[in-house]
């Protein structure tokens, strides 16, 4: 998943209220001051089996000789330039404004395909408020709707999954695909370059697009698989210019793509905060995960440097904190080949299917010793288990009163099923579904 759809207008005509309704989430700030939104914010949409990440950005401001405007039309032109389709959001209520203008003309020296879209328009019978809209020349249609309340936005949808060309064909479809990533400077290139210089059988650079991360075929030591090496993702606050921009989306996209994760984290750093957002978005996209503590030639370390680092380590990313750790150093290239081979079983790992009888055999008899609690004088029975055909582990349990299975008890059915089934470094989902 690659495509990418940019928000863009002039300050407060609701670009984070859309972003919000696109993503169904509330993370972008929404204020009625003008500038609130200073960085871009990135999600994830779903429509019609279709998935595309959304880009919110400040409002674009014409000509204007203040830093912070500056600042934020820098951003814009980022956005802009990293997106495949372009929103323009403009305000119905206020109508046609010089500064809708302004970007219009920005706009239309672009060479890629834009929506326009009017906002605050909640009722069908307030659909006229468009027409000013058509002035700007950049489409013939217009999207009314309100991000406010939702109207319209299920048409506008439609239409950006229709835009969206199917995936094209996976050059190596049944190879493991092993995304190397990590905040800048910790190692990933070097990571890469160590491990296809070892033993070169193929190496071959598969080409995409310019933004696209770079996928490596490597068939090595007995494994065959696809590596993609990724930029560095770093802080939004410390995203300077294009290519560290850059590097955060194309990052975001490898882990989308990828079946497994090797998160690198700077021994010598420690476990930082971009660290723990970089496996909070391996988490979200149900991707496989290894942690490498690379350059562990660098710490000053005793015979008990390394449990007490693991324990730091899995304290930090708790809940999911089943994940296998190595403590690697490219340059000594210690520990390299182990974290690869457990990220190929990880990945065979993620494609398992545990019959539905051995689930039951082993699940009910230790729900039946230690059943969920009785919530609000309900006794919750669960009486089947199953797993789901999803492409990671996802187990459904079928109980009477779903409700009230509260998460405690779901972290010690995941606990259980960790304990009889290698999930490790894989995140698990548990579904309760109505018997």
């Amino acid at each position: 998943m690659s495509f990418t759809v940019a928000i863009v207008g002039r300050p407060n005509v609701g670009k984070s209220t859309l972003f919000n309704r696109l993503t169904e989430t509330s993370e972008a700030i929404v204020d009625p001051t003008a500038g609130v939104t200073r960085d871009r914010k990135y999600g994830i949409t779903e429509w019609k089996r279709k998935e595309f990440i959304v880009i919110d950005t400040g409002g674009v401001v014409a000509n204007s000789a203040d830093e912070f405007e500056q600042d934020i039309n820098a951003q814009v032109k980022l956005a802009i330039q990293e997106s495949d389709l372009i929103l323009f959001l403009v305000d119905g209520r206020e109508g046609l404004t010089e500064w809708d203008e302004e970007v219009g003309l920005i706009l239309r020296k672009l060479n890629k395909p834009i929506i326009l879209v009017c906002n605050k328009v909640d009722t069908g019978d307030k659909e006229n408020l468009v027409n000013d809209f058509y002035s700007l020349g950049l489409t013939d249609k217009i999207f009314p709707l309100s991000a406010n309340n939702g109207y319209g936005t299920g048409e506008l949808l439609d239409d950006i999954a229709d835009m969206i060309p199917e995936d094209a064909p996976d050059e190596h479809p049944e190879l493991p695909k092993i995304a190397i990533v990590g905040k800048p400077n910790v190692g990933k290139s070097t990571l890469l370059n160590t491990l296809i210089g070892q033993e070169r059988s193929i190496v071959s650079d598969v080409s995409g697009t310019t933004r696209d991360a770079v996928h490596t075929h490597f068939k090595s030591f007995g494994k065959e698989l696809v590596l993609v090496d990724t930029a560095g993702m770093r802080r939004r606050k410390q995203i300077e210019n294009d290519i560290e921009y850059y590097s955060t989306i194309r990052t975001i996209k490898a882990i989308r793509q990828s079946d497994v994760c090797m998160l690198l984290i700077d021994a010598v750093d420690g476990v930082t905060n971009q660290d723990l957002a970089i496996f909070h978005e391996i988490s979200e996209a149900n991707r496989g995960v290894v942690i490498l503590v690379n350059k562990w030639d660098l710490v000053e370390k005793d015979h008990k440097s390394a449990q007490s680092y693991t324990e730091e380590v899995k304290r930090r990313i708790a809940p999911f904190s089943d994940v296998p750790i190595f403590f690697t150093s490219n340059v000594t290239k210690q520990r390299l080949l182990k974290a690869l081979e457990k990220a190929v079983e990880i990945s065979e790992n993620r494609h398992m299917k545990i019959p539905t009888s051995k689930l039951n055999d082993i699940m009910l008899p230790l729900i039946q010793a230690y059943p969920p609690p009785v919530y609000k004088g309900k006794e919750v029975k669960i009486k089947f288990v199953t797993q789901l055909p999803t492409r990671s582990p996802a187990i459904a349990f079928f109980c009477n009163t779903p409700q009230y299975v509260k998460e405690p008890y779901q972290r010690f059915l995941e606990n259980k099923l960790r304990e009889h089934f290698n999930f490790s470094g894989i995140p698990v989902r548990l579904y309760f579904r109505q018997k």
